[in-house]
């Protein structure tokens, strides 16, 4: 089948290296356009467009609206569009070009955590199992008929990045093996289950503020949920932000009050509403992450003024 793949982040790019390998052709690539990254702000193209213009394949990074798009679109002659994270809604009339329609690529088990954010959401929640489901986009959010699921285990200590990145490799496969099925003739799109509907909004960076007056295993869970993006954090007082990366659970520790720090010569212990956690790496303002260990030993002043308390 002739293809218009779209997607834009990196964990889009195993579903594009999967079509390259795969019996489809790949006509185009549709991406979100060059956006400004690092200290310098400098345009930098979309993880999914380096790797199309490697590929030696067409670019598009039109918002897709309006009459030009729509010809650009029909003039590429495509039987379907594979979507992974690609962060443009489509209208009706772009949603009704491809023969067999836009084949979407979602990181969960639909109809659970529709939106931006499924596997941290999941992982926040605290569920055991996940997986990623190839559908028919509709212009619902994540509501369109399934066509294909694979499941994926969530492991004790994984971070969203670590969840993803298996997601993304396994989900690439799924979204080939529809494809060919669709093209063969041999799948039929059901639609999703009534019951069982959640729903994944984007993690603001107020979202991923750590309240340390809940239980031990929901902080453990909320900072893995938000590693590495948007990143969990903290306040030193009276108002300094510090970051968090994945804290481990420390049972034993019982006598510390929520939020209460206490800083040993190899550990950092952290109190919450049942028992203390280990914090793993911190990063302080315009510092770099450091082992919690050696930022307690280079901030022994903060410490000596009595008790911490973070917020």
């Amino acid at each position: 089948m002739r293809l218009l793949f779209a997607g834009t982040p990196e964990p889009a790019v195993p579903s594009l290296e999967a079509l390259l390998a795969s019996r489809h052709e790949v006509v185009a690539v549709l991406t979100r356009a060059d956006a400004p990254s690092g200290r310098g702000r400098r345009l930098t193209p979309s993880p999914v467009r380096a790797r199309a213009e490697e590929a030696g394949i067409p670019v598009l990074t039109d918002v897709p609206r309006g009459e030009d798009f729509l010809a650009r679109l029909r003039g590429l002659d495509v039987d379907a569009a594979p979507v992974v994270a690609y962060g443009h809604l489509l209208r009706s009339d772009v949603l009704a070009v491809p023969r067999l329609g836009w084949i979407n690529l979602h990181f969960s088990v639909l109809p659970a955590w529709r939106g931006a954010a499924p596997v941290q959401r999941a992982l926040i929640a605290g569920d055991e199992v996940t997986g990623a489901t190839t559908f028919l986009l509709d212009e619902g959010m994540d509501t369109g008929p399934v066509l294909g699921t694979v499941t994926e285990t969530i492991r004790p200590r994984d971070t969203a990045g670590d969840l993803l990145g298996r997601l993304a490799v396994s989900g690439a496969g799924l979204l080939v093996a529809t494809l060919d099925a669709l093209e063969d003739g041999t799948l039929s799109p059901q639609p999703q289950p009534a019951d069982g509907v959640s729903i994944a909004p984007k993690l603001a960076p107020q979202d991923a503020r750590v309240r340390w007056d809940v239980p031990a295993l929901a902080v453990d869970r909320l900072v893995r949920g938000c590693t590495p993006a948007p990143g969990a954090w903290t306040v030193l007082p009276p108002e300094t932000r510090l970051g968090l990366g994945p804290v481990t659970l420390a049972p034993e520790v019982t006598d510390l009050a929520p939020g209460a720090v206490r800083a040993l010569k190899k550990e950092v212990l952290v109190g919450t509403a049942t028992h203390a956690v280990r914090l793993g790496e911190v990063t302080p303002v315009g510092k770099r992450a450091m082992p919690a260990a050696d930022w307690a030993r280079g901030a022994r002043g903060l410490f000596d003024a009595g008790d911490v308390v973070l917020g």
